[in-house]
């Protein structure tokens, strides 16, 4: 076996300490924040450390957004006694972005970032952080490179601090995202390649609302033009496929304008489209 490294022998007491400290060090903060569970782990971490009056939580809102996630993302915020901010943000005037190419996620992020760093420059807040955590340096994400250019920290990362780990925290904190489905832009759902329109995110969104609706929880619904490509957890699969419900959802897809309607049996996965995208290219 290889060897482990200093931070992953920490345990998780020591690497919260760590983090604590590293909030506390700063003189003020901007969270860009979206309320899942890292961005609302450590709004509350930086709120306990650095007082609200020294931080401000920033989401920002553009069609990529999902209006639930929004919502969420204001009713958290209040919950946990946050200043908030929400502010546009201009993705869909970006060419570079609507053509979709594989680093889509860095282009949107660059626009994100400096959209925030005016923020931060308007309230005179020192530093912008955000809230990757260790696990996701083992991911490809373009956007990360956009973070590193504009000087944004990611103190969860640097505290060593993995997914499982502030899941744990935030539960023992309890705050209400702690088991809360990963969640991503709706841009996520068009394959690279294809361009990012305002129609496309729309349609994607209703038909996620239908199905959440619906009592489906971890899903997507993968936009492959007149096709939608449809993932729900495995154990949700047998539910959907039920003749009564799936004749509801096809009806209702049709009539945001998909001319097919299909079910993947896989099931939900991370980064599906690449590996569609991949096949094809065999």
């Amino acid at each position: 076996m290889g060897e482990t490294s200093g931070v992953d022998r920490l345990s998780t007491d020591e690497k919260l300490n760590t983090l604590e400290q590293t909030l506390a060090d700063m003189s003020s903060a901007l969270v860009a924040y979206s309320g899942g569970v890292d961005s609302t782990f450590l709004l509350s971490a930086a709120l306990e450390a650095l007082g609200p009056e020294r931080v401000l939580a920033v989401t920002a809102s553009s069609p990529i957004v999902a209006r639930r996630d929004l919502k969420r993302a204001q009713r958290i915020a209040n919950q946990l006694g946050a200043r908030h901010r929400v502010v546009p943000t201009h993705q869909l005037a970006d060419p570079q972005f609507v053509d979709n190419p594989p680093e889509r996620c860095y282009f949107c992020k660059r626009i994100i970032v400096a959209r925030l760093a005016e923020v931060a420059r308007e309230e005179n807040l020192t530093c912008l952080i955000e809230g990757s955590n260790l696990d996701d340096k083992d991911e490809h994400r373009p956007g990360t490179r956009a973070l590193r250019e504009a000087g944004v920290r990611s103190p969860l990362t640097d505290a060593g601090l993995t997914k499982a780990e502030v899941r744990a925290l935030s539960r023992h904190a309890g705050l209400p995202t702690w088991s809360q489905p990963a969640e991503t832009c709706l841009a996520t759902r068009i394959p690279h390649g294809r361009r990012v329109t305002q129609e496309a995110l729309a349609r994607v969104e209703a038909a996620e609302d239908l199905l959440r609706a619906m009592g489906f929880e971890q899903l997507r619904v993968r936009h492959h033009g007149v096709v939608a490509r449809i993932e729900v957890a495995p154990a949700q699969i047998p539910r959907l496929a039920q003749l009564d419900v799936a004749t509801r959802v096809v009806s209702r897809l049709k009539e945001l304008g998909y001319a097919v309607v299909s079910l993947d049996l896989e099931g939900y996965r991370r980064e599906s489209l690449e590996k569609v995208i991949e096949s094809d290219r065999r």
